[in-house]
């Protein structure tokens, strides 16, 4: 927040809200929040760059003007809202948000690009893409106050909802929820991942009924995880799962390391896993669904100007022919890169 200790009292607050502004400061609420999202007061300190005791003062204020508990506190385990603190923490995520509308406000008349954005990236996808979109963008816009996290496609959805972050860089996995919105910008289709001393690495392209003979590692992520085996059912084949990882750095380390094959859709530019051994991207026969890639937002929130300018430097810099840190679909097989 940009409000630092200023205790605000708009009229145009609810009564509960206003009479509430009227004994915290914005800091004080940011600081509760924080110690909330992070389920521990030390994490918190060291992500908002504050000392443990200037956050637990702050709790302990409101606690002690709510007169009521906010947090049970596990010893050297952090801490966990209670119900009531549920319900506290959602209310000063609102609060804080209003708070923020007035920067809004007066950013809007003159059209500025500027206050807190808040950007969540789906994890496989944030190394390569998120860096150079979020720091780009605080670049190019100095009074933006710019923060990314990466999650899963349902953690990212979750976000979303209860206004954590503004907008999500994710695939189409299930947003068919009329609440969230989607735009596609660019189309993944899957390929096959090889170590390049597999017989496979000298091929074309691979068939599934191929693959099934052969163990696979898995991106063991919710949805992605349904997608890739989907591929195998749509075709009436059962892959071999020989192991699986949520990371899909270790996911490609131990395709590098010849436990099995992958199937991705994310075309790093490098051909190398993080140990690295050489891998190769091999095309994948038939025409399958790919994934699309593109932005996550609620349908009904009113954009504030610096998430509708993010979303058009996305639109901008993502598409079929380019994808930042990434191999673009349009152009694997039209340049020569390491891996094919």
């Amino acid at each position: 927040m940009t409000g630092g200790n200023l205790a605000l009292t708009p009229a145009s607050f609810p009564g509960q809200i206003r009479h509430m502004l009227t004994r915290f400061t914005l800091r004080q609420l940011e600081y509760c929040l924080a110690a909330g999202e992070f389920g521990s007061i030390a994490k918190a300190a060291e992500h908002i760059h504050i000392s443990p005791s200037s956050i637990s003062a702050a709790i302990t204020q409101i606690e002690k003007e709510l007169s009521t508990a906010l947090f049970i506190r596990h010893h050297a385990q952090g801490l966990s809202a209670t119900p009531v603190g549920l319900e506290v923490l959602k209310q000063i995520r609102y609060t804080l948000d209003q708070a923020q509308s007035l920067y809004d406000i007066a950013s809007n008349a003159q059209m500025a690009v500027r206050g807190v954005l808040r950007v969540g990236c789906f994890t496989p996808l944030a190394a390569m893409i998120a860096p150079e979109l979020c720091q780009g963008f605080a670049k190019a816009h100095p009074e933006a106050e710019v923060s990314q996290c990466e999650d899963h496609h349902e953690g990212l959805i979750e976000r979303l909802r209860n206004a954590q972050i503004d907008v999500a860089i994710t695939y189409d996995l299930n947003v068919a929820e009329t609440d969230i919105a989607f735009e596609g910008l660019a189309a993944l289709p899957p390929f096959v991942i090889v170590s390049a001393s597999d017989p496979l690495a000298h091929q074309r392209m691979v068939s599934l009924q191929e693959l099934s003979q052969r163990p696979m590692v898995l991106l063991d992520l919710p949805l992605s995880r349904e997608y890739f085996l989907g591929l195998f059912r749509d075709a009436g084949i059962t892959p071999l799962v020989g192991a699986r990882s949520t990371s899909p750095d270790v996911l490609r380390s131990l395709v590098g390391n010849g436990v099995g094959y992958s199937l991705a859709n994310v075309r790093p530019r490098t051909a190398h896993s993080l140990d690295g051994k050489k891998l190769v991207n091999v095309n994948l026969e038939g025409r399958h669904r790919p994934m699309r890639l593109g932005l996550a937002w609620v349908r009904h929130n009113k954009m504030r100007n610096v998430v509708e300018a993010f979303m058009n430097r996305c639109r901008a810099c993502i598409s079929d022919a380019y994808i930042p840190g990434m191999t673009a679909p349009g152009m694997a097989g039209r340049i020569s890169t390491p891996e094919q």
